[in-house]
Formats: C-alpha cells, structure tokens, sequence
C-alpha cells in the first residue's frame, strides 16, 4: 500500500510514517501540506520522494492508494471527500470534522465508493485499553457501576498554537481529548452514551477556546463515566478506573501514544498487576487499517466510531456552554 501524508504534523512525523513502514510492504511518496516549505522540510526529515501543497497532485497520482490525514480539524471533510472520489482508502485523524453533519457525510461517501474509511482512534490499539475491556467483558469486575477518564495534561509547547486560539480550525480540549475519552469509553463499556452535563473553562492556556472541561455522561446501563479532560496540569497522570459490583479496575499513565502505564485489579481476592501487551499502538492501527483495505476484518475505529465519538464531544461543549443536559445526537447512527 503506497501512502501521501495530507499535513504534515507532529503526529505524521513521530508515529505514522514509521508506522507505515513497519508493514510489511508500503511506502509514503506524497507529502501534502498547505505550506509548500513545510511540505519540503517535512520530506527532507522522513525520506519522502514527492511534495506539494496541491491536494490534487498528489490524488491524481495512481500509485497512490490511501491516505492518511492530520491537518487541522476544520480541513478534513474537504479533503476526505476529494481523496474518497479519487478512489483511495482514508484513514482520518480525530475528529472527523468540526460537525456532526460533515462526520456523517464523510462516512456515507466512503461508502457509496467503496473505498476503506477509518478513524485514527489509537488508544483502543493499545494493549492496555485491550485488557482493561477483556476484564470489563469477562465479569471480572461484575456490573459496571461507574468509569473514570481523567485526560488532563500539559500540552507541550510543539502542539500548541491552532489548539489553543483557534475555534475555527477545531481547537479547543474537547474536540481534542474528549473525543478520545468517547471512544476509550465506548470501547470499554461496549455501549454508547445517552445524555451528558458539563463545565468547561480556561485555567492557564486556552485563549478562545476551553483548555479545561469536565463532563459527566450517562450510559444505557446505568453506569456513569466522568471525563476530566485538560491542557493545563503539569503533574496529574492520566488513566482509566472502572467501579464494577465485584471489582474495580485502576490504570495509570495509559492514555498516551506510547504503551506504557499500569493496570491494578481489585477484588475480593485482593489487589494484582495485569500484564498487557506492549506494542506500538500506531503500528497496530495501520496494520489493522491495511488488512481491512484488502478485505480481511475490520479497522480498529471505524468512521461510525469517529461519528460517534465526535458527537460525544459536541454535545459535551453545547452542555458546557448552555448549562443544559444534553442528549446526544448520533445522527440516527447510534
């Protein structure tokens, strides 16, 4: 599979091209960005033949057969639709768009083209959130009573800039870590959220948009999950709990793009350590993403799962902003 990059961002650069690498036969030779000098510099770094910061160019190119997107939030739509009707698989950073509208349309697009649409969830490819869900789905923990996500963090100075000032281009804490949450959340439980209250605020580094939020959503079981989700916090460690009738599950430090972290079990029998696997999530999401390209399974977030976790995000900012519990729309895809 011969890939073009469409931005090239940290996350392209530190993950993804040696993610698609890894594969067992693929390459990356198109880079697109908006700026041609940066499109240069970015090829330079990563040993990449062709730059170019028309779109077009680098679809028209028949060898190309997928595409990975990372511009900023509010370029995606446009530019999964073009790479869609140019007939390449597409796999898409979070979120989708900055509207549910745009999401849906996306995905109906991949569709009607037959091509493969995917959603670069990562987190649901680490082996950490793969045991902790194994042990929610075997009954380890009983009934799930309660989840906690806290997601607060201190954004390094190389990500910040759109992300802080920039509501156009989709900046703000919650299009950007809550919607991991959703799908962390989603993954885990095996249900979506019905309805959500929220604060949201700027605590040191939002300017324009929120830095900080907390959210709590109801989910069809139940149980309820608390999202704390921030820009902002030097020192906390970001991690999952999950409170079930005969257990709970605590995992620190897993929420990031590495596998590290620990998960700790307890129940009746006492407290252990869960061993998990300790592979690259982005490897696995492209080797995942591949194999479903050539018809064998499914990606590991689908476009539903970036729908779905994008209008969790929405719907906590509107709630946030209204001070009204909001029911979430999925667009008649729930």
């Amino acid at each position: 599979m011969n890939w073009a990059l469409i931005g090239a961002s940290t996350i392209a650069g530190q993950y993804i091209a040696d993610a698609i690498r890894a594969q067992a036969a693929g390459e990356i030779i198109w880079v697109v960005s908006g700026s041609q000098a940066r499109a240069t510099s970015f090829a330079d770094a990563h040993g990449i033949a062709n730059t170019t910061s028309d779109l077009d160019q680098a679809l028209q190119d028949p060898r190309v057969d997928a595409v990975y997107i990372s511009s900023t939030n509010e370029k995606h739509h446009a530019q999964a639709l073009a790479a869609i009707a140019a007939g390449k698989h597409v796999l898409c950073e979070k979120p989708l768009a900055t509207t549910l509208v745009d999401a849906i349309d996306i995905v109906g697009a991949a569709n009607a083209a037959g091509v493969m649409f995917a959603t670069n969830h990562h987190l649901r490819c680490a082996g950490s959130i793969q045991a902790i869900a194994a042990l929610v789905a075997d009954g380890t923990i009983g009934q799930v009573l309660s989840m906690r996500i806290f997601h607060a963090v201190h954004l390094p100075e190389h990500l910040r800039g759109w992300r802080l000032d920039n509501p156009v281009a989709g900046g703000g804490v919650i299009p950007d870590l809550t919607v991991h949450n959703a799908d962390v959340a989603r993954f885990v439980l095996g249900e979506d959220p019905q309805n959500v209250s929220a604060q949201m605020g700027v605590s040191g580094m939002g300017q324009g948009v929120e830095d900080s939020a907390m959210s709590v959503w109801m989910m069809p079981s139940g149980a309820m999950v608390l999202s704390h989700d921030s820009f902002t916090h030097p020192f906390a460690k970001s991690g999952i709990e999950v409170h079930g009738t005969k257990g709970s599950i605590i995992a620190k430090g897993v929420l990031g793009q590495d596998p590290e972290g620990t998960i700790e079990l307890t129940t009746k029998d006492g407290q252990q350590n869960i061993p998990f696997a300790k592979h690259s999530l982005y490897v696995e999401t492209v080797r995942r993403f591949v194999q479903a390209a050539a018809g064998q399974g499914a990606p590991a977030a689908t476009g539903l799962d970036g729908v779905k976790s994008l209008a969790v995000a929405l719907a906590v900012r509107e709630a946030a902003r209204s001070g009204i519990r909001q029911k979430i729309d999925y667009g008649d895809r729930a």
